[in-house]
């Protein structure tokens, strides 16, 4: 049986089945999404709820316990932890690889229903989730800074604005806001004025709330026209709440001005932000765990002069850090190693053939591969990304054999005295199942990959997958397109052809360099047990530097940004953790690789801030390594607070943040026993 028989009695139908091929692989390309590497995240939603003013310890009573009760019941959980501060918890909630993140959200929401009954009553909003990693880097960072505009109102902006048309991108799941807290009025009761009135505090809030509904006015109905009434009477501003009469006394009404200090403010007075010195707020986007970085990117900076223009004049957004830009180098650079591998193995190929059209039909083999390739991404849903492009670039070694296999055996046919169709026919039949089973044989060692669980087999599976479609697409090629060329373009050489120069001097080259490895060939046999100790020392070398090799998870990147988390005392106040704060970030914009900082305190305690570090591209700056290490340097001559930064890594294994590379947890049902363990 000869499989490629049919293919080189009909030319023109095989040149079209490897156009189509070569035609779908460039469409194919330019459609697949770009990414860092494969997508291995796992589904994690974060629940959130709040009640004003609660304490961490109680919060965790009554607001974390019972929402842990009913998450920790859902199938497929496979860590779930919380956190409870001054105002309430977070709990989040990780699922396994093959858990769908929609049918887990679903879940979810049931369970948060389920929970209602347990929960306190008081709380202003019933508990919320989200489907973002809180572990998870940032795809983007975006700052709002103005000289004119105060930050309360550069905050409405951003919330009411910014934030909900960058939620709208597909891919993004959420946007934090951060350094900024929405305006409000603040009213401060001095006790002894309200005493000398004989009014609680709860009198107090009992008027406010109902002086400031915004109800229905009513409708003014006429003989031939009828109005509504349109009237907002709702009260935001503080010089409205000052002339409220909360009660009378002996004839005389009793303003609110007059029981206290009511002036404009937010409702978190302990936030604040900074962009480079300035004072800002921030946004950070996260991606949902399916999403396509580069897409999310390219929508965002598509639309932020959109969003420039919305926004008063005095009030610039800035793209603070941009995790992608590493992410388009990384895949340009392996996309330039694929292409450089192409070139050498081509010269290679010639410089062993030396003869255009055996080069020339070799060489189609590697486009067409790869174009086939492609396509198979596509349909699989597999994007570039520095794994699969490096199979693509490993591949390119493996899918030249086959054609020279054949290509080998038709000339060999053809010198013996063979038409070329003949040597094409006779030649491609007696290496088909050759060609077949070298192929097979070569996709049969990723097996073992793509049975393998767990994150590492996420991983490595689109690799084993893509390198093992293109040996068998270029094992196609050779059975069909290459002796179908041979048949038409090959040629027998004359014994009397003369040869030029490079054909002599490679000639001699190969002469020599097959006379050497003769002579070694012969000092190996004729000394056997000299060899045979060399190579049981060789092995057990292996195995001893096996043992000694630094092993990891996976190589800590490079991405250009940092996060740092800083921490002072406990009893820290806002107003010192503040001049602390812009004092780290002064130190950490002074070096001389870093591009952009943005630093924050609030959310978590007073004592904790955080920072967005941008660095200046790779061949402007020293290694990410050096650049902490000098940070941590500086930093130490800041008396009171400590800075812990981390690079931005692509893979996060977990749903919980953290301010290191390592997060380890102490477990115990008391909490005084944990916090007398955790310092030692």
């Amino acid at each position: 049986m000869n499989i490629s028989e049919p293919f080189i009695r009909r030319p023109i139908g095989t040149s079209l089945l490897a156009a189509g091929i070569l035609l779908s692989g460039i469409v194919a390309y330019f459609a697949l999404p770009v990414a860092p590497l494969p997508k291995v995240e796992f589904a994690t939603i974060n629940v959130s709820a709040g009640l004003p003013g609660v304490d961490p310890e109680t919060a965790a009573s009554a607001l974390a316990a019972p929402l842990e009760k009913r998450l920790g019941v859902i199938a497929g959980v496979t860590e779930m932890t919380s956190s409870s501060s001054l105002g309430g918890s977070n709990v989040t909630v990780q699922f396994d690889l093959n858990r769908n993140i929609e049918g887990a959200a679903r879940d979810v929401q049931a369970a948060l229903n389920a929970a209602t009954a347990d929960l306190p009553p008081g709380l202003p909003n019933p508990p919320r989730y989200n489907k973002a990693n809180p572990g998870d880097a940032p795809v983007m960072v975006l700052a709002m800074t103005s000289d004119t505009v105060p930050v309360t109102e550069i905050f409405n902006l951003a919330d009411q604005l910014i934030a909900q048309r960058i939620s709208q991108v597909e891919g993004v799941s959420q946007v934090n806001i951060n350094g900024g807290a929405k305006s409000a009025v603040r009213v401060q009761i001095n006790p002894a004025a309200l005493a000398a009135v004989n009014l609680s505090m709860d009198d107090v809030r009992t008027v406010l709330t109902k002086v400031n509904v915004n109800s229905p006015k009513g409708v003014l109905d006429g003989d031939k026209e009828a109005y509504v009434i349109a009237s907002n009477d709702q009260l935001n501003r503080a010089e409205f709440y000052r002339n409220i009469i909360v009660t009378q006394r002996n004839g005389v009404p009793v303003t609110l001005g007059s029981l206290g200090k009511v002036i404009d403010s937010t409702e978190n007075v302990r936030q604040s932000g900074w962009f480079n010195g300035k004072r800002a707020v921030l946004l950070s986007l996260q991606k949902q765990a399916d999403a396509n970085v580069i897409e999310i990117a390219d929508h965002v900076l598509a639309l932020l002069p959109q969003l420039q223009r919305w926004l008063p004049p005095g009030v610039k957004i800035e793209v603070m850090a941009d995790r992608t830009t590493t992410i388009r180098a990384s895949v340009r650079d392996v996309q330039f190693t694929l292409l450089l591998t192409i070139g050498l193995v081509i010269m290679v190929m010639f410089l062993f053939l030396r003869r255009g059209w055996p080069t020339f039909i070799t060489s189609v083999t590697v486009p067409l591969a790869l174009c086939g390739t492609f396509g198979a991404m596509y349909l699989l849903g597999y994007s570039l990304n520095n794994l699969s492009l490096m199979a693509l670039a490993i591949s390119v070694g493996f899918v030249v054999d086959d054609a020279i296999v054949v290509i080998e055996n038709i000339v060999r046919n053809l010198d013996a005295g063979e038409t070329p169709l003949n040597a094409a026919l006779k030649g491609a039949r007696q290496v088909g199942f050759t060609v077949l089973s070298i192929s097979i044989s070569l996709v049969a060692v990723f097996i073992p990959i793509l049975f393998m669980g767990g994150i590492i087999g996420r991983l490595f599976r689109e690799f084993a997958i893509t390198l093992s479609v293109a040996i068998l697409v270029s094992g196609l090629v050779s059975l069909t397109l290459t002796p179908m060329l041979c048949a038409r373009f090959l040629r027998r050489e004359r014994k009397d052809e003369q040869h030029g120069w490079f054909f002599q001097i490679t000639e001699r080259a190969f002469d020599a360099m097959l006379r050497f490895y003769e002579r070694g060939l012969k000092w190996v046999l004729a000394h056997d047990r000299l060899m045979l100790g060399v190579t049981l020392l060789t092995l057990i070398a292996t195995i001893w530097l096996y043992t000694i090799v630094p092993k990891g998870f996976f190589p800590q990147q490079d991405t250009g940004v940092m996060f740092g988390g800083t921490e002072a005392a406990q009893d820290i106040s806002f107003a010192a953790m503040a001049e602390k704060q812009q004092a780290a970030a002064r130190l950490v914009r002074e070096d001389p690789a870093v591009q952009n900082v943005a630093a924050f305190i609030g959310g978590g305690g007073n004592n904790r801030g955080g920072m967005f570090i941008a660095l200046k591209p790779k061949n402007e700056r020293d290694s990410i390594d050096k650049v902490m290490t000098r940070l941590r340097m500086k930093l130490s001559r800041i008396v009171g607070i400590s800075l812990f930064a981390a690079p931005a890594q692509d893979i996060r294994v977990g749903g919980r943040g953290g301010r290191a590379l390592y997060l380890y947890s102490l477990q115990d049902q008391n909490v005084a026993i944990i916090n007398e363990w955790a310092p030692k």
